[in-house]
């Protein structure tokens, strides 16, 4: 629905009110569900992100937009924090989260496997090494997504 130039000016709105609220803009998305359009803006900081938090940029960033009047219909702003299984996007994200465990999808196949889960060992040369019993060097260029993945320790009743 948006072009490109649009949803650049979004993210840009976005990060300068979640940047000055102290936090940093994970992601963004403008989607449809349901017949209604969503505006969504991930936010998070160390330690997490709260409702007051969500609330504090929410009304910062609705008054921006209602500024810029940048989406031509109506639409459902929502702030939140990217969850549990956080995606991770950038170069700075995925040196965060060595050491961490990870789902790794890919656009095609890498061996026999298009999913890869397990620990993320290393990011280097835009290459990614997951560790599960064997080591996966997967092209960053050839991801789909990646996410935290949570792993349960049993059933919890």
């Amino acid at each position: 629905m948006l072009k490109d130039e649009s949803m650049k000016k979004l993210w840009n709105l976005g990060y300068k009110a979640v940047e000055a609220a102290g936090f940093e803009l994970i992601d963004m998305e403008f989607v449809k569900e349901s017949g209604n359009w969503y505006l969504r803006y991930y936010i998070d900081k160390p330690g997490g992100i709260t409702i007051d938090d969500c609330q504090t940029v929410s009304v910062e960033v609705g008054r921006l937009l209602d500024i810029a009047d940048l989406i031509p219909c109506s639409y459902i702003l929502e702030v939140s924090s990217p969850g549990l299984e956080r995606p991770i996007k950038t170069d700075k994200d995925f040196l965060r989260y060595i050491g961490s465990f990870v789902e790794i999808k890919t656009f095609e196949k890498i061996g026999d496997k298009k999913v890869f889960t397990g620990i993320l060992e290393d990011y280097s040369n835009n290459t990614v090494t997951v560790k599960n019993g064997e080591c996966y060097l997967i092209p960053k260029e050839k991801i789909s997504s990646a996410k935290l993945k949570f792993k349960w320790d049993g059933d919890r009743k």
